[in-house]
Order: structure tokens, then sequence, then C-alpha cells
């Protein structure tokens, strides 16, 4: 194993504004886990995000998704909000306030790549890739092998001592490196996360109680972003002042009590992003949305459905 690679890799990850970096072989994944993620599909819990059902073979070995990879780089960036949009205003989740995270994480692995293997030879079919929630990759599990963290009850990845507010991204390397040693879970009998979510949308697993069930189609995040129909009743009047996803199952973690706010600048609002109304929000126009969330991961939604999101809000607070 090469030991001094590995630290090297470390290092330049946090150099380069990384909260956290660990390696893990690169491997099918593991029977359990496996498991529970084809019987979730098989359950319907992806909601129509039937693209979650697709690659499958990829998604559950790596190896196969990027043919002579061998370890697996996992990192995580804070994106724990420094600044966020005024009290009594629409609230978007934290995670859309800056830049398009795909990119910014994406962008940072591409640099790490150069610095560390910049003069590697590659053999022949293998590559270096890098990845931020862009290809059919288990990433919270493959975080989680490579010492980085746990998946807590709301399906997040926690980092100790730091939160859950992190982005993920990975390296594939086509060599042998040092491997970090998985975490296990440090909730305990902790279900605050469960208990704030308004919907239901995070259940308790029955079979394992340190385990919970996500179902998508309950979370606000889905009906939001993901959903491309009408948003249920029930689930516009629990989206409250939000009308972009979803933080209440963070924001009730007792670890994002350690979290401490980016520096990233890439991270940060816009200054009108920040200074937008209500009655802004619901005269926004189709080129002032591409204005205000251009590079945003907002885009996901489209015009039509961050339309859709406020006036949903706003009908139910006039029948109020």
């Amino acid at each position: 194993m090469n030991s001094e690679l590995s630290n090297r890799i470390k290092a330049e990850a946090l150099r380069l504004g990384f909260s956290a970096c660990g390696i893990a072989r690169a491997e099918a994944v593991g029977k359990d886990a496996a498991r529970r993620f084809t019987t979730w599909l098989e359950k319907g819990g992806h909601a129509t995000m039937t693209y979650m059902e697709n690659h499958l073979e990829k998604r559950l070995d790596p190896r196969i998704l990027v043919p002579g990879t061998r370890s697996i780089v996992s990192v995580a960036l804070n994106y724990a909000p420094a600044q966020r949009l005024p009290e009594g205003e629409y609230q978007i989740a934290a995670y859309a306030l800056g830049l398009d995270y795909h990119d910014i994480v994406k962008g940072k692995l591409r640099e790490l790549a150069i610095r560390i293997f910049g003069e590697y030879n590659n053999e022949a079919g293998k590559e270096i890739r890098v990845f931020s929630d862009s290809a059919p990759i288990l990433e919270r599990y493959w975080a989680v092998k490579a010492g980085i963290g746990w998946i807590g009850r709301n399906h997040q990845l926690i980092v100790p001592r730091a939160g859950s507010m992190f982005f993920l991204g990975e390296m594939f390397v086509p060599i042998e490196l040092e491997y970090d040693k998985p975490m296990e879970t440090r909730c305990g009998k902790c279900h605050r996360c469960i208990d704030a979510c308004p919907t239901g949308a995070l259940v308790i697993n029955s079979e394992n109680e340190k385990q919970s069930t996500f179902l998508s189609y309950k979370c606000l995040s889905y009906q939001t972003i993901e959903n491309r129909g009408d948003i249920p009743d029930d689930m516009a009047a629990a989206m409250g002042e939000t009308i972009y996803g979803c933080d209440r199952c963070q924001q009730a973690c007792p670890w994002n009590r350690y979290a401490n706010p980016t520096d990233e600048p890439l991270l940060q609002p816009k200054e009108e992003l920040l200074e937008m109304t209500r009655e802004q929000w619901q005269a926004l126009s189709e080129e002032d949305y591409r204005r205000l969330f251009k590079g945003s991961a907002v885009k996901r939604a489209k015009y039509e459905g961050l339309m859709r999101n406020i006036n949903s809000v706003k009908q139910l607070k006039e029948k109020d």
C-alpha cells in the first residue's frame, strides 16, 4: 500500500478546501447495502426518479463504471451557510444558496488529480475520473467506507463534530492506496431528524432501529425539486416559507451544532438573492430567474417548478 501517496492526496485535498478526505478500496458494494438499495427501488422508495434504476450494475460495483479503478478517494466539502435569506421571506435550502456544487466539487477534484497525478502515466485502458452526484455511485456508502463519517437516520452523511451539511465527491484511481477504516454510526438512540420531518418521509427501519427508511415521495425536497406535477395540498401545507428544498432534518440533528459556516466564496449567496422580497418572488419573470440562478443548482427545478412552489405557498397563505 502506498501510504506516502495516500497522505499526500489527503493533505492536498484539505489545501484545496475540502473538509475531509478518505480512501476506500474499489470493490463491489457489500451485500447488505446492495440488498437495502435494491429493495428500496423495488418498493418505489425513489418515486418518479427512475434514473436511479439505470446502470444498477455500475452503481453496485464502481469497477464496472470505470474499469481499472483500484481505489476511491472520497471528499466532503462544507456548505453550512454563512448567510441565510432574511427571516420572514421565502427560503431555499442551504445547499442551493451559492453556485452549483456539481461544478465546484468536480473542479476541485480535477485540480487535486492534476496536483497528484499530473505526471502520472496511466496504463492503457485505465484512467482517473472525478464525480460529484454526476454518475451512478452510492456516494454516501463510499464516504463511510473511506472513514469520513456515517449515514445518519436522516440519510445524510454525518461527519464527526462537523455535522451533515457537506457535498460529496469521488476520485477514481487506477492504483492501490492505503485504505481507511469504515466508521460506525454514532446516532445512538437519537431520532430528532425523524421527529422533525413534517411529512413523515423518514421511518424507523423495523429490521434495524439504527437505520431508517427514506420515502422520497413524502420528502419536501423531492416535491419541490424532482416532482414535475402538482404538489399535493398536504405537502404544500408543510412547506412553510421554503420554496426550494428542505433542511429540517438537518437543522434538527445535534451534530450540526458543530457546523462551521463555509468560507468557500463560490458557495456564498448573491446579494440580489439576499435582497429578494415575497413580492419580488411572486412577480419573478423567467428572465429574472435565469439571471438570479445562473450557475445555480436551483435550475434543477426549472422556472416553472420554482413558480409552482411559490404559488403553492402563496395560495395556502391566502386560504389561511
